[in-house]
């Protein structure tokens, strides 16, 4: 996969297909690879006409790891994906972030809405301004001698899928520790772009989408049913309703 420097930290992506394009922004412990290729996002906007650029946040996948939680503040992690837009000589993009992803997103939305044809917020509703909370305790788990050693049953889920995606959990401790800032809803209350806002009905940690989508003016909220966090990512339903977006905002 190609590289590009983001103000000195090497970072990951891919870019495939032609068309009107789409930056996609994984969550926190997640990558490109887990988080849309393995999901068949990729290849559904890839066959769509659209040209698909997926980035490894700092810190995750493929992209350099840093250790000091300062470098992993969300306006940090928002530049590093307008530079990605820049590196690949893009003017504007749709941007579609998942969870800590969706975080980021709006982070970008509002610091350079200039550059964006659409925003698509997954995986983060409500809890992008009421906060989600836990996040030291994701970090003691990350830092934990074994995942049987960590009792917080949601700071366990959290190791376990770093363990299984082989991330480097001191990164990965050090990110969680300062990238869950949350917006106001007078921030939210500035995104000034097309924005659709998708979660599963038993995502209990999203929060909901039609109460974020009442603070965000135009937007519209889908809800999954039946989904919650991790399975709402692939679903069906959501690549359906983020189509149907993507054909609105290029019309």
């Amino acid at each position: 996969m190609p590289t590009f420097s983001s103000n000195g930290v090497t970072i990951d992506y891919l870019d495939e297909g032609e068309g009107p394009l789409v930056l996609l922004i994984h969550g926190f412990a997640s990558s490109k690879a887990v988080n849309w290729v393995d999901t068949g996002w990729v290849s559904t906007l890839v066959k769509s006409g659209r040209r698909v650029l997926a980035v490894d946040n700092r810190g995750h996948g493929k992209s350099e790891k840093l250790y000091d939680s300062a470098q992993y503040r969300t306006t940090l992690m928002a530049e590093d994906a307008l530079r990605l837009l820049d590196h690949v000589k893009a003017d504007k993009a749709v941007v579609m972030g998942y969870s800590m992803g969706a975080r980021i997103s709006a982070f970008a939305a509002l610091e350079a809405p200039e550059r964006l044809n659409g925003l698509i917020l997954s995986g983060l509703a409500k809890a992008l301004v009421d906060g989600v909370g836990g996040g030291e305790a994701v970090a003691e788990a990350l830092e934990a001698p074994s995942a049987s050693s960590v009792k917080d049953v949601n700071a366990r889920a959290f190791r376990v899928f770093a363990e299984q995606t082989g991330g480097d959990r001191r990164a990965l401790a050090a990110c969680i520790r300062a990238s869950r800032q949350v917006l106001s809803e007078e921030d939210v209350g500035q995104i000034a772009v097309p924005t659709l806002i998708v979660a599963g009905e038993n995502d209990t940690i999203s929060g909901s989408a039609p109460a974020l989508a009442a603070l965000i003016p135009g937007s519209r909220a889908v809800t999954l049913p039946g989904r919650d966090h991790m399975t709402a990512v692939g679903d069906k339903a959501h690549k359906s309703a983020v189509l149907a977006f993507l054909d609105e905002v290029a019309a």
